[in-house]
């Protein structure tokens, strides 16, 4: 331990160290004043937060969660250091979980990796060149069914100095093709193999989850053989777990079917003739980078933890250091008031640099509404290059290491994780598990637990389930190629309320005026405020346009009031219960007089009940109400 000199800067000298118990104590009196009695670990257990896979976010982390000190004493910094050394290890050393390099990202940053899909040889071309002129570092291209022919890959590559910038290809079933068609150019453009970089991108089993076609894994072990021979660093396989996040799995399952890929992998390229660590060098894997930033680093970090695991189980544990591509999540990319997309990536950017993947790519704000623009892809660079050059966050070799929470959801994950992987390799492996059906049923009992959040609001979504802009203009882009279908479905977090905004423009276009709700606020402005706008976000979620005039009504104004606003029928009264006590029974009354066929309260069940008819209070079942209210109005389905 090193002891500082008395220099007359010491931290806090004067006080003793504080106890976690003292903590809980004042946990425990703040809850008192909020009408709540718990004490000790049901204190804060009031103030944690339940996540997928049966984790739980706690409000302090301190020393006693790493193992550090027993005695649970937050000032034991060493003995934690220690600790988190011991589970952890050192960037570049195996389990991994610190990085994959000592260096880390350090001295050139992460690979800012640009995805192009189109179908057009030539204008891919003009879009790589823009992007690796501007930032990128590498790129990403869709190749074959859905994509540009393997045949025009040359010409979508003019230009491109193949020895300087990497390539990774998305093939499908092309994937033999395009890979050749690749190694190919390298030999006729003469880059040297020790000079080529690049992923071939064939994943078997991730074409199977999305389409359910089943490929023999014996022509990727065979390309794999080829490639290890000859292009030292160029790898065949790509181990994605995207197909399984955009199914709507949790953190944990995405990690447990990489490891499950990963394995299967490895059978396979063992069988066709390769030594475990040539095989381990030839598989790259890619994950989903979500808003959720600290999940997002203590997944990466996991993931890596895992994958050497599997390595020491094969003999070969100093080659287990995982390659990682970072991809941020379509899942949470939204259609409507795309711009927020930006916010949302670049938090994902942001946890996955700090998370440790070697490459990133950020997808285009837009990218949920056809073929990006120029000014999209820009965006998206960017977003890369701001961390990088002005954040200066890949100076810092694993930023979150030693973060008590960060190392303790990374183990927590990493757990739920392999109990996974293991239910999923007793059921023959990824290839019996997808086949059976366990992996789909899996993940829709994931996504439809997470579902009800979304429809309840506990999980909003800003700009759609939260301040929607009903006046906002759509962006419209050129429709993207249709994407591979048939296997495992693509869910999005705003696909409920992207379909009742649909009802909607539907409605606009039909009749010329979206649906309308009469918001009834009832006093002053300090008593209906609060309750208003929580009632005119609710209602503008499901493209349901709220009418706030006049700003404050009486039983002897309602009727008037709601026979001017132009109302489908529907009303919501909105004010203090206090007031809700004093007027809502007359200004109900009225309402219905001027031709209100349901009446909604916003605030508690129960209040002025028998005056209206249903209640709409944080927490309800927002898309329930709304697709019910849609009905009532007759809005077609």
């Amino acid at each position: 331990m090193t002891v500082l000199p008395d220099d007359g800067l010491s931290l806090a000298a004067e006080f003793p160290d504080a106890t976690h118990e003292q903590w809980q104590r004042l946990v425990e009196g703040v809850l008192r004043k909020s009408g709540k009695e718990a004490s000790g670990e049901a204190a804060e257990d009031a103030l944690s937060t339940q996540l997928e896979d049966g984790l739980t976010t706690r409000p302090l982390y301190t020393a006693r969660e790493t193992g550090a000190n027993a005695n649970g004493d937050t000032g034991a910094s060493v003995a934690a250091t220690a600790a988190t050394a011991a589970t952890a290890g050192f960037p570049g050393f195996a389990p991994f979980t610190r990085g994959g390099r000592p260096e880390g990202t350090s001295v050139s940053g992460w690979d800012v990796r640009q995805r192009l899909a189109g179908t057009d040889p030539v204008r891919v071309n003009e879009a790589a060149l823009a992007d690796l002129e501007n930032g990128t570092t590498s790129l990403w291209l869709t190749v074959g069914r859905t994509g540009i022919p393997a045949d025009g890959l040359a010409r979508a590559l003019d230009g491109v100095y193949l020895d300087l910038a990497p390539v990774t290809l998305d093939a499908g079933a092309d994937y033999a093709e395009a890979a050749r068609a690749l190694l190919a150019l390298y030999a006729e453009r003469e880059v040297a193999p020790e000079a080529a970089r690049a992923s071939l991108g064939a994943d078997p089993l991730g074409h199977e989850a999305r389409t359910g076609e089943v490929l023999d894994l014996a022509e990727a072990a065979a390309l794999a053989r080829e490639t290890a021979g000859a292009w030292p660093h160029v790898r065949a396989l790509t181990v994605d777990a995207l197909p399984y996040h955009e199914a709507g799995g949790s953190a944990a399952e995405e990690l447990g079917l990489s490891l499950a890929t990963g394995v299967a992998y490895l059978r396979a390229l063992e069988g066709g003739g390769l030594g475990v660590e040539a095989a381990l060098g030839q598989l790259e894997f890619r994950y989903a980078a979500t808003a959720d930033q600290f999940l997002t680093i203590a997944k990466l970090r996991a993931a890596r933890r895992l994958w050497a695991r599997v390595a020491e189980a094969c003999g070969a544990p100093e080659a287990g250091a995982q390659r990682q591509h970072a991809v941020t999540s379509p899942v949470m990319m939204t259609r409507r008031d795309p711009w927020v997309n930006m916010l949302r990536t670049t938090v994902a950017c942001m946890a996955a640099g700090v998370g440790g993947a070697d490459s990133v790519t950020v997808l285009p704000f837009d990218n949920e509404l056809g073929l990006p623009d120029a000014f999209a892809r820009r965006i998206a660079r960017n977003t890369s290059t701001i961390l990088l050059e002005e954040s200066h966050l890949a100076r810092v070799i694993d930023p979150a290491g030693g973060s008590y929470y960060v190392e303790q959801l990374t183990t927590e994950l990493a757990g739920a994780a392999w109990e996974f992987f293991q239910t999923v390799e007793k059921a023959g492996g990824l290839p019996g598990a997808l086949r059976s059906g366990l992996v789909a049923e899996r993940l829709a009992t994931t996504w439809a637990a997470r579902s009800k959040k979304l429809a309840r609001r506990r999980e909003p979504i800003t700009g759609v389930s939260e301040f929607p802009l009903l006046s906002e203009k759509p962006v419209v882009r050129e429709p993207a190629p249709a994407g591979p279908t048939g296997g495992l479905p693509r869910v999005r977090r705003d696909e409920a309320y992207e379909a009742l905004r649909a009802r909607s423009d539907a409605h606009l276009t039909a009749t010329g005026q979206r649906p309308r709700v009469f918001l009834a606020a009832l006093g002053p402005a300090a008593a209906h405020t609060a309750r208003a706008t929580f009632a005119s976000n609710l209602f503008q979620a499901g493209g349901i346009e709220p009418v706030h005039d006049p700003v404050s009504v009486d039983p002897a104004s309602a009727a008037g009031a709601y026979a001017a606003s132009g109302a489908d029928g529907m009303a919501v009264l909105c004010s203090s219960d206090a007031l809700y006590e004093e007027q809502a029974g007359a200004v109900a009354a009225a309402l219905r007089s001027a031709g209100a066929t349901t009446l909604f309260l916003a605030g508690k069940p129960g209040t002025a009940e028998g005056s209206v008819d249903e209640y709409v209070f944080a927490g309800c079942d927002a898309v329930a109400v709304l697709s019910s209210v849609l009905d009532r109005m007759g809005v077609a389905s």
